[in-house]
């Protein structure tokens, strides 16, 4: 599944394999719904700034960059590759279906017609903003058919071309591709550095600025050649732009070491004897501080007799000190039990 969560790339990935057929169907889908010959049509490329509009929000837009940066893998150099092979398809058919165009012109009513064109840029703009409110809406080859049988009319047939309307929408797409191209040399740049969701609903407000002028038309509103779309695309590369979001991400890897041992299994051994020296300051610590409890080899303290009564009884053999019965003291100075005085 799409790691971009693009609607339009998680779609056609369902039935495309590959990730160069991936971006190959979302930049050749204009062409092949009709939208692009539509625009063609409605006059949306009678100006500089239409061509360019075109070639950014419909070749281009939200999708191929979707595509690109989170689809595609390979080298830079591959990437371009994949994406003028395709560039080398669509311009050609566009040249054609452009060429056309007077033509189709011939064959429907314009002002009904060019009310269908601005439905399906905002159809494929509602989209781009929203998976399910997409579902509910009709595909845009659905509507620019609707567009056709309502504004069918045969009375102006003629077959005819316009070098003007070549020129234009040939341009149109080799901007498209350029968009493209652009993406994928500057892929390892933007790469975690473009909210694609973010540049994804700024270009489906971009798309529904562009179609406002084609569906206000009859009401004279919003009729201006100013570049209006251009510029909500501009504001939105800007907020989806995160120059700091790559080095914020290699900063976590990178970090350096602050120094602090979290485990005293980690610490290393000083090789100078620092560790030694620690120990000996620790035991002459221990050695200044008394303890709290005498050893048990100790002699007790105060005055105490020489030898203890236990010990005399064990040189005597076991035999207790005989005392007489009154209790007298036999060492006491009496000449009847001291015959050696």
């Amino acid at each position: 599944m799409s790691t971009s969560r693009h609607p339009v790339a998680l779609r056609l990935e369902q039935q495309v394999g590959s990730a160069t057929k991936l971006l190959a169907t979302v930049m050749v889908l204009p062409l092949v719904d009709g939208i692009f010959p539509a625009l063609v049509v409605a006059g949306v490329l009678g100006s500089a700034t239409g061509v360019v509009e075109t070639g950014i929000l419909i070749f281009g837009g939200s999708a191929t960059a979707a595509v690109i940066l989170a689809e595609m893998d390979g080298s830079r150099r591959e990437m371009v590759g994949s994406v003028l092979l395709i560039g080398a398809v669509i311009i050609p058919v566009a040249a054609v279906e452009a060429a056309l165009a007077p033509t189709l012109q011939g064959l429907l009513n314009l002002p009904i017609f060019e009310r269908f064109a601005g439905l399906v840029i905002l159809t494929i703009a509602a989209k781009t903003a929203s998976s399910e409110i997409g579902e509910y809406l009709p595909s845009p080859g659905v509507i620019i058919g609707l567009g056709l049988v309502a504004s069918f009319d045969p009375s102006g047939f003629t077959l005819e071309t316009s070098t003007e309307y070549v020129v234009n929408g040939t341009a149109a797409a080799a901007v498209g591709v350029a968009f493209a191209l652009s993406i994928a040399l500057l892929s390892p740049h933007l790469r975690g550095r473009v909210d694609i969701d973010r540049f994804r609903f700024g270009s489906a407000v971009a798309l529904g600025v562009l179609a406002l002028p084609i569906l206000l038309g009859p009401f004279d509103l919003m009729q201006t050649d100013a570049p209006v779309a251009l510029a909500v695309l501009a504001v939105t590369t800007l907020f989806a732009y995160d120059p700091n979001a790559g080095a914020l991400e290699g900063t976590d890897d990178d970090a350096p070491d602050d120094g602090n041992v979290s485990d005293g299994d980690d610490a290393p051994d000083d090789d100078d004897g620092s560790s030694d020296g620690d120990s000996t300051d620790t035991e002459d610590d221990l050695a200044e501080s008394p303890p709290s409890d005498p050893p048990l080899d100790a002699p007790p303290e105060g005055s105490s007799p020489v030898v203890d009564d236990d010990v005399a009884v064990l040189a005597n053999g076991g035999e207790g000190r005989e005392t007489d019965d009154d209790g007298t003291d036999p060492f006491t100075d009496d000449d009847s039990r001291a015959p050696w005085l």
